[in-house]
C-alpha cells in the first residue's frame, strides 16, 4: 500500500478543544497550513464520549475557540443554575466542534483533518481502520494537544473490583437504567459525581434512594463570582480584588482557603467538614443546596471493591443494600502531569497557562507562537500552570499565572490581542470602561494594587506551604 505524502507547517495532535482553539486562533493570525490528527471518530475530544446529562461548569461564553462564540449568552430561567448564564451541554459542544471543522477550518484550504489516526513511533500517521500510513512532513512545529488529556467514566479503568451480580455503570448509562432500579450509590465526590446526584434529585429521586461515596471533600469555585457580561461586571471585578486582596494576606493553605470561603468565592458541600482538594471545579449555591438533601454521604476514602451486600473502602466497608445500582464517578479528569517548557525545538505543548481556563491558554499560545521568533523569548510569556488538586497546588500554581498576566499587561501586542478576546472573560468589558466613570476606574485601580499585594506575598506563602509540608 502506497504511502502518503502531506507538508504542512503544524501537525497539531488532538482535534479537543485544546487542539481545536490553538488551529484557530493560528488560522487567523498567520497564513500556516496545518494538519490536524485525533484518533476519535469526530472532532470535540472528550467531549464525543460524555455522559448525556454533562454541562460545562462555567458560563458557555468562557469556552469553545475564539472566533466564534458557543452558546446564546442567555440565562437559566429555572433550576439550580437560575439566574445565571447558561451552561453548554455535551450535545451542544460536540456540535459547535463539527460545525467548527466543516464551515471554519476546512474551507479554508489550509487544513488538513485526519479523524482516526494516530502518531506512531516512526513520526508516521497511521489510520486505524485501514492501516495505512501517512508521512507528513512539518515545516515549523508539532502541536502536542494531549498532554492533559481527560479521564472520563466511559472510557478509565476502574481502580477497584466490582463482583459478578452488581451493577456498575458510567453515567452514560444511567438514563437508560434509572428507571429498573430503587437504590443509587453514586461513587466520586467530584463534579461527574455531582452531576450524576443532581440529575437524578432533578428527576424526582427521593434523597433516601440515593447514597453518596465522597472519598474527599473538595473547594468548589462560587459560580456567582464569575458571571460575564454587564449586570454581573460591577460584583466579578469585586470578587476579582477580594481575591486578589486574600491572597495578599493569607498566611497558609488553610488560612486561604477559609478567607475565599468567608469572601464568597468559595463553597464548600458541608461546612462540618474542612476540604483539602480543590479541582476550580464551580458550582452554584442551588445546585449545592439540592445535594445537600442527599443524607446518606459515606466518607470512608476511595472504593476498593464491591460485593453483593457490602462496599470496601479505605478507611472501613459498610452493608450495602443487593440490587444497588452503582454509577462509577472515580475518574480523575484532568491528570497532574509534569509541566514542561511550552516551546520547543521544532514543538509546542499545549498547557494551561491560566487554569482553569484551558481554551483561552491554547488560543494565548497561538498568538505568542505567531508573534515572537526565539522560544526562549516565548515561554517568557508562556509559564505552564499546573493542574490543581489540592489547595496548596492552587497556591504554587498562582505565582506562574500572575507573572503570565503581568507579563503579558508590559507587552503591547499580547496586551491588545487580550483586550479583545471573548476567552478571556473580562479584559474586554475591563478595558472598555468609561474613563469618566469614577467608581468602576477606582475598581480598576483596585485590581491593580490587589495583584501587585497578592503576588508580594506568594514567596511566603509558597515558604509557608514548604514548612507545614516538613512538619
Amino acid at each position: 500500500m502506497p504511502q502518503m505524502e502531506i507538508s504542512v507547517d503544524y501537525l497539531i495532535i488532538g482535534a479537543g478543544i485544546s487542539g481545536l482553539a490553538f488551529a484557530d486562533a493560528l488560522l487567523s493570525r498567520s497564513d500556516a497550513t496545518m494538519a490536524i490528527i485525533d484518533m476519535r471518530d469526530a472532532p470535540g475530544g472528550h467531549w464525543n464520549d460524555a455522559y448525556p446529562f454533562v454541562k460545562l461548569h462555567q458560563p458557555s461564553s468562557f469556552y469553545g475557540v475564539e472566533s466564534r462564540p458557543l452558546g446564546s449568552d442567555a440565562r437559566d430561567r429555572e433550576g439550580p443554575n437560575a439566574g445565571f448564564h447558561s451552561l453548554a451541554g455535551g450535545p451542544e459542544i460536540t456540535g459547535y466542534c463539527h460545525a467548527l471543522m466543516r464551515d471554519r477550518l476546512l474551507p479554508s484550504g489550509r487544513v488538513r483533518y485526519l479523524p482516526r489516526t494516530r502518531v506512531e513511533a516512526d513520526g508516521t500517521v497511521r489510520h486505524l481502520l485501514s492501516g495505512a500510513r501517512t508521512h507528513i512532513a512539518v515545516r515549523r512545529k508539532r502541536v502536542d494537544a494531549t498532554r492533559y488529556t481527560n479521564s472520563i467514566p466511559l472510557t478509565h479503568h476502574r481502580g477497584f473490583a466490582v463482583a459478578r451480580d452488581v451493577v456498575c455503570i458510567p453515567p452514560n448509562d444511567l438514563p437508560r437504567m434509572a428507571a429498573t432500579v430503587t437504590k443509587f450509590t453514586v461513587l466520586g465526590g467530584g463534579k461527574t459525581g455531582m452531576d450524576s446526584c443532581l440529575w437524578l434529585l432533578e428527576g424526582g429521586v427521593a434523597p433516601d434512594r440515593i447514597r453518596w461515596v465522597v472519598p474527599r471533600d473538595q473547594w468548589f469555585v462560587n459560580r456567582a463570582r464569575v458571571q460575564p457580561g454587564e449586570d454581573f461586571f460591577d460584583d466579578a471585578l469585586e470578587g476579582f480584588v477580594r481575591g486578589r486582596e486574600d491572597i495578599a494576606a493569607a498566611t497558609s493553605a488553610i488560612d486561604l482557603a477559609l478567607r475565599h470561603e468567608r469572601s464568597g468565592l468559595w463553597l464548600r458541600l458541608d461546612s462540618r467538614r474542612l476540604p483539602e482538594m480543590f479541582h476550580a471545579a464551580h458550582v452554584s449555591e442551588g445546585e449545592l443546596a439540592v445535594l445537600r438533601q442527599i443524607e446518606d454521604v459515606v466518607r470512608l476514602g476511595r472504593v476498593h471493591a464491591i460485593e453483593s451486600s457490602r462496599l470496601h473502602l479505605e478507611r472501613g466497608s459498610i452493608e450495602a443494600e443487593a440490587g444497588t445500582l452503582y454509577v462509577d464517578c472515580t475518574a480523575s479528569a484532568l491528570a497532574p502531569v509534569p509541566a514542561e517548557p511550552v516551546f520547543q525545538p521544532g514543538r509546542i505543548v499545549l498547557q494551561p497557562i491560566r487554569f482553569p481556563q484551558i481554551p483561552f491558554s491554547a488560543a494565548y499560545l497561538a498568538v505568542v507562537e505567531t508573534t515572537f521568533d526565539e522560544d526562549a523569548e516565548k515561554n517568557r510569556f508562556a509559564a505552564p500552570v499546573p493542574v490543581t488538586t489540592t489547595v496548596e497546588d492552587y497556591i504554587r500554581g498562582l505565582l506562574p499565572d500572575l507573572e503570565n498576566r503581568l507579563r503579558a499587561a508590559g507587552e503591547p501586542r499580547l496586551r491588545e490581542w487580550i483586550r479583545q478576546s471573548r476567552l478571556d472573560g473580562f479584559a474586554r468589558q475591563a478595558a472598555q470602561v468609561d474613563p469618566a466613570d469614577a467608581s468602576r476606574q477606582a475598581l480598576l485601580r483596585r485590581v491593580r494594587q490587589s495583584t501587585e499585594a497578592a503576588y508580594g506575598n506568594l514567596p511566603r506563602l509558597l515558604e509557608a506551604i514548604i514548612d507545614a509540608s516538613a512538619g
